[in-house]
Parts: structure tokens; sequence; C-alpha cells
């Protein structure tokens, strides 16, 4: 008997490292599908073109996975089975039917199913979060699951430094769980939708700062959009500010209002519950703002009421 044929839908680090788990397991990939390389994302992750350019895998990357020529592709291929390791596009039932498929999703399911699961669960303040393999139905993170592999996120972690444990956690829940999935030992366990959620898409607008809300509402937000993503931002005198790094602060804010606030030369966000986030980097339009630049805006917006 032949080596198990495998045609992989990926993109992103998780992608990457799931196909050379694949390869190292044995699995022959005659196909994979991707999507055209971003020069502004592949500054912080990875290329499965790249990839399969280096190892020799023949791919495409076509811009509709529904067009009836990719079904043939796929279909061409001959494959045991398929895998999706973050490919941005949902597959549909025609090409699930082509082979037993398998999805890996960045969260602990059920937990966070859906679109931005890292960003998702660092803005819910969650305690941990992980990678998961599971099933591929035509509805979206449900199918049973597979295997899965917890990561902590610790207080101050933002969802970058959690995006690259999740895929370390991708890697080993794929490695550990490979030879029973080829041989057709792997557990199947209950995706039971009653508990989590489904979270849609992020935009940057998302990234609004709203100073009402208590400290950690609002230092959550930071962590879970910080740089390389576009960053939470607040608007001030028609300026926009941008917090590259910022801290939950240990000291009061006393009678300062909700808002971005200078205090002994150093930059602080006070918020709704009278915590501040001290915040040790502020953007506006892409440049660093220093604390004497921004007393001077408050300053201008004073004096102008």
């Amino acid at each position: 008997m032949g080596a198990p044929r495998g045609v992989v839908f990926g993109y992103h680090n998780v992608g990457v490292r799931c196909i050379k788990v694949l390869l190292a397991g044995g699995v022959d990939i005659a196909l994979v599908v991707t999507h055209e390389d971003s020069p502004t994302e592949n500054l912080w992750f990875e290329s499965v073109a790249s990839l399969c350019q280096a190892e020799g895998i023949p791919y495409i990357t076509p811009s509709d996975a529904r067009a009836p020529e990719l079904l043939a592709q796929v279909q061409a291929a001959a494959p045991d089975m398929l895998f999706s390791f973050y490919y941005r596009h949902m597959l549909p039932a025609s090409i699930l039917e082509v082979a037993p498929a398998y999805n890996m999703h960045g969260s602990l399911l059920p937990q966070f199913r859906g679109r931005a699961p890292v960003n998702w669960a660092v803005l819910h303040g969650a305690p941990q979060t992980g990678a998961t393999l599971h099933e591929m139905t035509v509805k979206p993170d449900a199918g049973a699951i597979v295997a899965q592999t917890a990561v902590p996120i610790l207080p101050d972690d933002t969802a970058f430094e959690v995006f690259g444990k999740v895929t370390v956690a991708a890697e080993q829940t794929l490695w550990g769980v490979l030879p029973a999935l080829l041989d057709g030992t792997a557990p199947r366990q209950l995706n039971d939708l009653r508990q989590g959620g489904y979270f849609g898409g992020r935009t940057p607008e998302d990234g609004r700062i709203d100073w009402k809300l208590p400290a950690q509402q609002v230092y959550n937000l930071h962590r879970a959009v910080a740089p390389p993503y576009p960053g939470a931002f607040t608007e001030v005198n028609n300026v926009i500010y941008t917090i590259e790094k910022a801290r939950l602060s240990k000291h009061s804010a006393g009678s300062l209002p909700p808002g971005l606030a200078v205090v002994d030369n150093c930059i602080f966000g006070v918020c709704g519950d009278g915590r501040m986030l001290a915040i040790s980097a502020l953007r506006a339009a892409g440049e660093p703002i220093s604390a004497q630049q921004l007393q001077a805006s408050l300053t201008a917006r004073v004096s102008t009421h």
C-alpha cells in the first residue's frame, strides 16, 4: 500500500508548520491550495507558496473556492483525505465530499468558533486557548473534535504572542494524532455547539477605545489588536492616536477624566473605573508621539473649548 495522499488548503504559519508535519508523517501531498502572498502580511508570517516551491509540491492560488475547476483539480488529485490549515475561504460541500476532511482551528473548540479566534480570546480575557483539529462540515467549526492542545494566555500576552503559541499547539496537535488519523483509529469527541459561541471577523474600527469602560477591558482590547494588528486607537482634537505598547498601571487616576492624559511626563489612558493604562509607546499617523507632544495637543484642545 502506497503513502496516503492528501490535498491541503493552507495559509499562514499554521499552514506552513502543519504541511511540514504531514510531510514528516509520510503523507504524499498531491496538491496544496493557498492564497496569493501579500507583502504586507509576509512581514510577520511565513509563506505556504514558498514552502511548496522548496519541497516541489504542486500548488494553486484560486480566488474562488467554489469554482468548478478547483473541484476538478481536487478530484484529479485523488486524495485519501483533505486538510485545511488556516485557509481563509469556506470550502463548499462538493469539495468536502471528495474525501474525509479535517480543519485546524485556533481555539479550544467549541469555544471561540468562527473568525479571528485568538484575537477574540484575548479580547474576552480568556486564561487559555489552543488549537483543535476537527472534522470539517459545511457549518464552520462544527464537526467532531479529533484532537486539541491548550496553551496559556498570560495576563500581559498580546494576540500576536498568543498566536505564536497556538501555531506550536497546532503542530503538536497534528503530530500527536496523525498516526491514528492515517490508520483510522483517531478518536472523535462531540463538538458541543451549546457551549462557547460563534464570532465574526474583526475590522480596524473595532479597535476604537471607549475610555468609559473598566481598565481591564480597555487593556484586553489593546492586547487583542496590538501590532502587527492595526492597534487600539482613540481620537483627540481630530488626531487619531494608536497605542503601540501599554500595561495596566498600579496608580489611581484620581480626579482625571477618562481619556488620554500626561502625568509626570508619562502618558496614561484613564478608564471608567478610575484605573489607568500606562502607555509606553503611542503613535499618530505612524509617527511616535512623546509625552510633551501629547501634552501640547491636550492643552490646545482645552484652550479651544
